[in-house]
């Protein structure tokens, strides 16, 4: 690969995103916490504001966990949230010092290989693999690599091939240019080969072969739950559930709700789950949402009622201004939000 190449093409091609115009530590560091698992487009809606909200590692780490939750809600992955407000405690504690080397960062809560490399090269410019799913595509299809890139061994690979490569005096270009490639060029589907800087060279196109990698294990197959959701609200709050610690999405706010069985009634369910009495519910139609290895098929049963009723356990009435401020997981917030498209169309 000629690293000149892709040098000279990422700094003439790369995209204006904001945490490309710094090398604060911290600032870095959420840009790429945020970005795993996540597209860049998404990532733009939030980055700005949870700086905004958390502009360094002291205010993040003096938060309370349900307001870092509230400033992720629709970014998904929650843990990256929580391991990121953990990290931030931490650091604080050590007199709000980042780690100066690899091996300290590795040793910070949710900060795999791919996290240490990213922030290390980046931010302070050492020579540090960040291996993510462009690098391994790239990778893959320039040295005709057929493992599966899953495996930790394709991984160990890559990684020792990029920091062969990396110049010393641009690790942050090198870093950014690689993922860059993959995410413009080098993509999943229809690569264009023509505009690659580094296309000379790349085995996958000399063999003809560049749609046949990555190789890629196939995913394992989803489990698929279905569930009553129930949007119970009055003209002032809505009915949350503060989610225990042992299930998805937990410690977050959802909508009461209930897994399936047979042909047993919501209302029943419900009662059955939360010691909950409820009457009269009006079916708001059907939504799902797709979690790693899980696909909740969620059908909606809207309650209008004019007064709340007494709660206990681990639901909570919460007023609609309130709302705004707790996190609500995306799966809840489309729930409600279909719930409300009915009303309105009626």
């Amino acid at each position: 690969m000629d690293t000149a190449k892709l040098l000279s093409w990422y700094r003439e091609n790369r995209r204006d995103l904001p945490w490309r115009k710094t090398s604060d530590v911290y600032a870095v560091l959420v840009s790429e916490m945020m970005l795993q698992q996540t597209t860049v487009e998404t990532v733009l809606g939030y980055y700005e504001r949870f700086l905004e909200r958390f502009p360094d590692v002291q205010t993040l780490a003096a938060a309370d966990e349900e307001e870092v939750l509230a400033a992720w809600k629709g970014l998904g992955y929650y843990s990256r949230a929580r391991n990121l407000h953990r990290l931030a405690k931490q650091v604080a504690a050590e007199d709000g010092v980042f780690p100066g080397t690899l091996e300290g960062w590795q040793k910070l809560p949710g900060v795999g290989p791919y996290i240490a490399g990213a922030v290390t090269s980046i931010a302070l410019g050492l020579p540090h693999a960040a291996v993510d799913g462009n690098v391994l595509r790239v990778f893959s299809r320039a040295d005709g690599i057929e493992d599966d890139i899953m495996l930790p061994q394709t991984r160990k690979r890559v990684e020792a091939l990029v920091r062969a490569l990396m110049p010393h005096d641009a690790t942050s270009d090198f870093t950014q240019a690689l993922m860059e490639l993959g995410a413009l060029v080098c993509r999943p589907v229809s690569p264009d080969c023509n505009l690659c800087p580094v296309a000379d060279g790349c085995v996958a196109r000399e063999r003809g072969i560049v749609d046949k990698l990555p190789v890629k294990k196939p995913k394992e197959k989803q489990q698929v739950v279905a569930m009553w959701v129930a949007v119970v609200e009055t003209p002032d709050a809505v009915l949350l559930e503060h989610r225990r610690d042992d299930t998805l999405l937990a410690r977050m706010w959802g909508l009461p709700n209930a897994e399936k069985q047979g042909d047993r009634a919501a209302e029943e369910l419900l009662k059955e789950k939360y010691g909950i009495r409820l009457a009269g519910g009006i079916p708001a139609g059907h939504t799902a949402h797709v979690f790693t290895h899980r696909r909740w098929e969620m059908d909606l049963v809207d309650y209008k009622l004019d007064v709340e009723f007494p709660v206990s356990g681990v639901l909570e009435w919460v007023s609609w201004e309130q709302f705004e401020n707790k996190p609500v997981p995306t799966a809840f917030l489309k729930a409600l939000r279909a719930a409300q498209r009915r009303t309105e169309n009626e």
